[in-house]
């Protein structure tokens, strides 16, 4: 019923991870991932989606162990939570 983004899980994480996301009506959606210094690391989503719950595999094989930060965009909601990718 609410725009939702919710916590990674497993948080910290090795390789892949999973995030979940609510929108409560046909929006825009995009969720892209970002190291510490603000540098877009890849956009999972980018797409009108339906009012629904979705989950989203994230894999960061190829990536770094680090802090990385994840934000979602539908509409006029836009929230950012962080993961911890440990080797």
């Amino acid at each position: 019923k609410v725009f939702a983004l919710d916590q990674n899980y497993p948080n910290p994480f090795n390789p892949s991870t999973m995030i979940q996301y609510s929108v409560p009506q046909r929006s825009n959606v995009t969720l892209k991932v970002y190291d510490v210094l603000g540098n877009e690391v890849v956009t999972l989503v980018n797409e009108e989606k339906d009012r629904g719950v979705y989950s989203i595999n994230f894999d960061a094989s190829q990536l770094a162990s680090g802090l990385y930060l994840y934000r979602l965009q539908a509409g006029s909601f836009i929230e950012t939570k962080k993961m911890i990718l440990l080797r």
